[in-house]
């Protein structure tokens, strides 16, 4: 079975399904009375296939795809002359997300990794953390840290540090492990964002994605629209934009950066106790003044 990451790139990959059975060749003794898609494929016509995606999904694609008709070629499908490849990531079959920069960096795994961090000259490594359900999760990242440089980011379940598992401990045990650890070699293994997931977002004609937030809180959908197609909800909180974290940043601040990504764009969305409860202690002047807002790399 197929795994798409929006379900726009689902219909690309089903249009494109279309095609390629159409311009298979006929089976033995299959009487043909109309031209077949196959004999049109043969002919050098280009074999229509209906609806397209801007008559019923409103997206922005008329500078790619300005009709109907596809023809297969190999590997990819040609739209008007124009080349789509059928790339794939992660196992996804991703028409038109596939070469998104934002997906390769919004990208949760959910699966567990190590990374080795250092102190800064002042001896600190640059992370704030919270106790969730016996469960120890980064709260807040700080910018140009080693932990920032190191891969930690917002969200990140911290499972052990230095050999010792932290689960049951409390905020200042973990930060007290922190303090003790030496300057280089600190073995953090970290389980990637287990709370987190990422919505794979289409702008329509005119460049909007479908939802509105207050606070960084998803609180409406537009009908019809890419936010409501691909199962964004209300209730969640804003953590990412094509893997930058905006946690802190004002609705303004946030608008500006989804006006300003290219589409498709990636958010990354947690749910709202679970995301007040890791902010709980943490005031919004720290998260907006030395929080890690940098964009990563992929």
């Amino acid at each position: 079975m197929s795994l798409y990451p929006s379900l726009e790139d689902m219909k690309v990959g089903q249009m494109m399904q279309n095609v390629n059975n159409a311009t298979a060749p006929p089976e033995e003794g299959r009487i043909v009375g109309k031209p077949s898609g196959y004999a049109m494929h043969r002919a050098g016509m280009a074999v229509p296939v209906y609806p397209s995606l801007s008559h019923y999904m409103g997206l922005d694609i008329s500078s790619e795809f300005d009709s109907s008709t596809l023809t297969c070629i190999g590997g990819a499908i040609m739209i008007d002359d124009i080349i789509v490849d059928v790339s794939t990531f992660n196992n996804m079959v991703a028409p038109l997300s596939g070469q998104s920069v934002g997906l390769k960096r919004a990208h949760v795994t959910n699966g567990i990794r190590e990374l080795i961090l250092c102190k800064d000259k002042d001896g600190k490594v640059g992370v704030r953390v919270a106790s969730v359900n016996s469960g120890i999760f980064v709260c807040l990242v700080a910018r140009g840290s080693p932990a920032e440089m190191g891969g930690l980011r917002f969200g990140d379940q911290i499972l052990q540090v230095n050999g010792t598992v932290v689960a049951g401990y409390s905020v200042d045990q973990v930060h007290k492990l922190f303090r003790k650890a030496p300057v280089n070699g600190i073995s953090v293994v970290v389980r990637d964002r287990p709370f987190e997931r990422t919505v794979t977002l289409h702008k329509d004609s005119s460049g909007q994605v479908g939802f509105q937030f207050k606070k960084g809180e998803v609180v409406s959908l537009l009908k019809d629209s890419s936010a409501a197609r691909n199962g964004l909800l209300t209730r969640h909180q804003l953590l990412e934009v094509d893997g930058q974290n905006v946690v802190g940043l004002k609705d303004k601040e946030i608008t500006a950066i989804i006006e300003s990504a290219q589409t498709p764009l990636t958010v990354t969305i947690v749910p709202v106790h679970i995301y007040e409860h890791i902010v709980n202690k943490m005031s919004s002047n720290l998260m907006r003044n030395m929080m890690s807002h940098s964009v990563p790399d992929v």
